[in-house]
């Protein structure tokens, strides 16, 4: 059978399919659980320097085309998290911690007090105030907190970017001037429902991030564009439910994908989802490598 095993963003994986940030995040054992299921690595819940209960509920509404969430970044700490990420680490896949702050200087803390794999810097979050998109949609402050992190930790370093931007590749470009090791595409698009029986949002927090399969168009469009100018590695991310659609980020450029919303399937998703891209790539007699951004060959 063909190999899976890659190289993305400074980490060896034993295939390309991660779990996303956000989803079965918060304990080591959930996280050992999916290393466990098939997941080539894992990214921890997002995690900051205070302790944050999140927004009021309801924090989640399911819709036709996916789920939004206004969660607001519930965490207990990077001080509180260390046994999370330890215990998690018996999976035996790396485990990048996914952080986030309001500042440089408050990234490059958090930085210098874990102890990951490697660091994914929420700079995407579209509904918490003062964090996430509030700096990722601007390329001088990517830059410097990217730039910042770097110097503070010694540790492979992705920068996760917000779809919420006029220009997603001017984003790309500016993690990697900070010295990022790769960049993700992308977090969740901002989205609101609303109840018409009453005429009230329905998250507490009124609006908040859609994910599922109605954003993979965009994500598979935001890691083309990337991929085709950045010389640091793409991670796909975005309505992956399928082996099909992990085809179709790789081939866009995507050197690993990570998955979220379809855990709602169960965890059976990663075997699914290598299954069916091992078997993919034989019945191609094609490499991972050779997969890997076609499409922007072929154009």
């Amino acid at each position: 059978m063909p190999s899976l095993s890659v190289h993305a963003g400074g980490l060896d994986l034993k295939n390309p399919v991660l779990l996303a940030a956000g989803i079965l995040g918060t304990t080591g054992a959930s996280l050992c659980r999916a290393s466990r299921a098939g997941a080539g690595g894992v990214v921890t819940k997002s995690i900051g320097s205070v302790p944050r209960a999140g927004h009021p509920g309801p924090c989640i509404v399911h819709v036709d085309c996916g789920l939004i969430n206004a969660m607001g970044l519930p965490n207990p700490s990077y001080k509180d998290f260390q046994t999370e990420i330890d215990a998690a680490r018996k999976g035996g896949v790396p485990v990048i911690a996914s952080i986030f702050a309001s500042s440089a200087e408050e990234f490059a803390q958090i930085s210098r007090n874990l102890d990951a794999d490697a660091l994914e810097l929420n700079l995407s979050c579209p509904h918490a105030e003062k964090y996430g998109s509030e700096l990722g949609r601007y390329p001088d402050l990517v830059e410097s907190v990217t730039g910042a992190v770097k110097a503070a930790s010694s540790v492979p370093i992705w920068v996760k970017l917000t779809p919420n931007t006029a220009d997603i590749l001017e984003l790309g470009l500016a993690a990697q001037r900070g010295g990022a090791d790769a960049v993700v595409a992308i977090n969740t698009l901002k989205a609101m429902a609303i109840d018409i029986e009453t005429g009230y949002p329905i998250l507490g927090n009124r609006f908040g991030g859609l994910s599922g399969r109605a954003i993979k168009p965009v994500a598979v469009r935001a890691v083309y564009d990337l991929a085709s100018r950045l010389e640091i590695p793409v991670i796909g991310v975005g309505g992956i439910s399928s082996w099909e659609d992990a085809v179709e980020m790789i081939m866009a450029g995507a050197s690993a994908i990570q998955v979220g919303t379809a855990l709602l399937q169960g965890y059976g998703i990663f075997e699914e989802i290598t299954s069916g891209l091992s078997a993919y790539l034989e019945r191609k007699s094609i490499t991972l490598e050779e997969l890997c951004g076609m499409a922007g060959r072929c154009s």
